[in-house]
């Protein structure tokens, strides 16, 4: 049973972590940072939402959906779900190698491209780094919270 303190500390930190990692990821192209301790953080904030509320919270509260008592850790729904981003994310990462080989470049070489005019920034440079760091941030945030799933419901 947690405590009211416990509940109200998650609804605050949480969205701050989530910000926190997204900026992470996005930067870790050209600045510290990247997939790996984006998905660290974002695995963070889900554990925190899981001490304060429960493994079934994002199911019941968050989604919507019923929970079918007396399934086993591994055929729970979100559980399902985190096993299905760690497949997507090592799609993504084997895929962004391979996207370097159709334009006859190295396995998992990079490139990057200047958009100008772009509101508030007027420019963003876009690097396929990108493509591999969301690819690690996914398989890393579908490991982790599997992990934290199964050992949290034992």
């Amino acid at each position: 049973m947690t405590t009211i303190i416990t509940k109200t500390t998650a609804r605050i930190v949480v969205p701050i972590i989530l910000v926190l990692a997204i900026s992470l990821l996005l930067q870790g192209h050209n600045l510290p940072g990247g997939g790996f301790i984006g998905g660290v953080l974002t695995t963070v904030a889900f554990g925190l939402v899981y001490v304060a509320y429960g493994l079934d919270y994002l199911d019941v509260g968050v989604l919507g959906r019923e929970v079918e008592p007396g399934t086993g850790v591994f055929e729970h729904r979100t559980v399902t779900a985190f096993q299905r981003l760690f497949v997507v994310g090592l799609a993504v990462v084997i895929g962004s190698g391979f996207g370097a080989l159709a334009f006859d470049e190295p396995f998992l070489s990079q490139t990057f491209t200047i958009v100008e005019h772009v509101p508030i920034y007027h420019e963003i440079e876009l690097a396929t780094a990108l493509v591999f760091d969301v690819g690690v941030y996914l398989v890393v945030v579908g490991v982790l919270l599997t992990i934290l799933s199964v050992v949290g419901a034992e």
